[in-house]
C-alpha cells in the first residue's frame, strides 16, 4: 500500500523553507520539505494547509502541484506530493521538527535530504531557472 504524503514548498522573499527531521522521527536528522499524511476523504490541498498550520504554525496557499515522487523505505512506500506555496503569514512554531531554515534557492543542495525529496529539489531548481532565462 502506498502512502500519500504533501510537502509545501514555501517562498518567502526569494527563500524556501526547509525542516529537519527530529532525532526521533524516521529519516532522523534529514532535511525535507514540510507537510505531512493525507487522511481518510481529505483532499491533496486540505492536508498541506492542515499540516503546515499544524506544525509549523502557518498560514499558506498552495499554488502549483509539481511532480509526485514515489519512494520505496524499508517499512512502507510513500508517495509525496509537492506543492509551490505561497506565505501568508504565521510565525513558526516547530512541533515536530528539531530546526527549520529559510533557504536561497542555490544552497538546497548543501542539505542532507530526505530521499524522497531529492528529486523535487532538483525539479524546483530546474523550475527557478528556466523563470530566470
Amino acid at each position: 500500500m502506498i502512502t500519500k504524503v504533501t510537502c509545501a514548498l514555501i517562498e518567502q522573499y526569494g527563500r524556501v523553507l526547509v525542516t529537519q527531521r527530529s532525532e526521533t522521527m524516521p529519516q532522523a536528522m534529514l532535511w525535507e520539505f514540510p507537510g505531512g499524511k493525507v487522511e481518510d476523504g481529505e483532499t491533496e490541498i486540505a492536508c498541506l494547509i492542515r499540516e503546515i498550520q499544524e506544525e509549523l504554525n502557518l498560514r499558506i496557499t498552495p499554488v502549483q502541484r509539481l511532480t509526485p515522487v514515489v519512494q520505496k523505505y524499508d517499512d512502507k512506500t510513500i508517495e509525496l506530493i509537492p506543492f509551490l506555496c505561497q506565505y501568508n503569514g504565521g510565525t513558526i512554531k516547530l512541533t515536530e521538527h528539531r530546526s527549520y531554515h529559510w533557504v536561497m534557492p542555490q544552497d538546497l543542495t548543501n542539505y542532507d535530504w530526505c530521499p524522497a525529496d531529492i528529486p523535487i529539489v532538483q525539479e524546483f531548481l530546474e523550475l527557478i531557472n528556466e523563470q530566470r532565462t
